[in-house]
């Protein structure tokens, strides 16, 4: 009865270094959340600066001590340069081997597509060619109502930066997409995908959780934007929109075979900053190269995420990491960014923030001013967060089913370490 988790999303978690090459800035969609305010069509990444920071970072073997590596491709969409992503990656297998690199056989390959070409043959034969290695996921927002409402096609006046007149002429991708989910469920069973709430969407939570469930898809990883575009009474209408969804999950006994991050069992508690000190993400533990050859400590701190601030760079490939650069990243931790009030906030465990959006919306050039943009959403999902637990817990103490639980899901979380 545990909760069903993915083997593939955690891989080596904690312990392997993410190295993300940002392949090209073009995407098909111009989705209406997204953070990546600068996409394009002309910056793409060369074959060259692809290898000469592979290059850089294996003949660096000792300022990458991890255990192992997670090769990330992303864009814009990462399958609109899929000829590179496979060439890289055919470099890669071959240098880590020739090499003796400690990361020979200790890789994974991950990427995270928008599914429109995910059918298409050349990324099958990369699938093909990779599967033992390899981790991908689709995003998929839900009911084609949510998901189209924002994941639109991009338009020629997108492209010129016109934004239409007329919303009812905007062509949403959810056929072209959903028709991959069976062929990808059945390549990576235990596929993960990952939804995205901002606040026009808020009304069809409910409906499309539970219809990614019906896909196959079991684990849904889900999470409100950072940014600061909440209106007044979208945490009223967020709660109500998961206490359904947990009468639902509960009611059914979807809890059993599927998993929705917005309930977990950890969040929703105060917080001893002398125990649980640590930053919430990896920036500065990652590494991302751009088309041109920069390097910066997460992909958020490249020009095209910002929206007003000037790009985090690190470093680049002719002349390396410049360590001074990336010092302010290794000081951080929850309580040198956070204000007095978060600290001392009742329910702050789980309440996430990234280390980009507090760099663009701070007051100065700083990463250490966190963003509050979500605290009434993170507050209201600790109340339905509560909800649902309770619920669950008094279903199962009725049904005598509690300790079966509970010990199945501690086996689970053992198994997925």
């Amino acid at each position: 009865m545990a909760q069903y988790k993915s083997n593939t999303k955690d891989w080596q978690s904690g312990m392997a270094k993410s190295i993300t090459f940002i392949v090209t800035k073009d995407c098909q969609l111009a989705c209406k959340y997204c953070y990546l305010v600068g996409k394009n069509t002309k910056e793409r990444m060369p074959w060259e600066i692809a290898k000469q920071a592979i290059d850089y970072i294996l003949s660096h073997e000792k300022d990458f001590k991890e255990e192992s590596v997670i090769w990330d491709f992303i864009g814009g969409e990462p399958f609109l340069e899929i000829d590179l992503i496979d060439r890289i990656c055919d470099y890669l297998k071959v240098e880590m081997y020739r090499r003796n690199h400690h990361w020979f056989d200790s890789y994974r390959f991950s990427l995270s597509t928008n599914g429109i070409n995910y059918h298409t043959e050349k990324v099958q034969n990369f699938i093909e060619k990779n599967r033992s290695h390899l981790s991908i996921g689709i995003t998929i927002d839900g009911t084609k109502r949510k998901h189209d409402l924002n994941r639109i096609w991009k338009t020629p006046e997108m492209e010129r930066g016109i934004t239409p007149n007329n919303p009812s002429e905007e062509r949403g991708s959810y056929d072209d997409v959903v028709r991959n989910i069976p062929l990808w469920l059945q390549q990576f069973p235990g596929g993960y995908t990952k939804v995205t709430v901002s606040s026009a969407d808020i009304p069809y939570i409910k409906e499309s959780v539970l219809h990614l469930f019906s896909l196959g898809i079991h684990e849904v990883n889900i999470n409100c934007v950072f940014e600061d575009v909440w209106n007044e009474g979208d945490d009223k209408l967020f709660e109500e929109q998961l206490m359904e969804l947990a009468d639902a999950i509960i009611d059914n006994n979807l809890y059993k075979e599927n998993a929705c991050s917005f309930f977990v069992d950890h969040i929703g508690k105060p917080l001893d900053c002398t125990l649980q000190n640590q930053n919430w993400c990896g920036a500065g533990r990652m590494l991302s190269i751009d088309t041109a050859g920069n390097f910066y400590p997460c992909t958020r701190f490249a020009q095209y995420s910002l929206r007003n601030k000037q790009a985090w760079i690190i470093g680049n490939i002719h002349d390396g990491i410049d360590k001074n650069k990336l010092r302010p990243f290794l000081t951080l931790d929850r309580c040198t960014q956070s204000t007095q009030v978060c600290i001392d906030c009742e329910v702050t465990s789980g309440c996430a923030w990234c280390q980009g959006e507090n760099y663009d919306a701070a007051d100065t050039p700083t990463v250490y001013q966190r963003t509050t943009a979500i605290c009434k959403m993170h507050k209201a999902r600790v109340r339905a967060n509560n909800y649902y637990w309770n619920k669950l817990f008094r279903k199962l103490e009725l049904e005598g089913e509690r300790e079966a639980y509970e010990k199945n899901k501690r086996e689970s979380n053992v198994s997925n370490c």
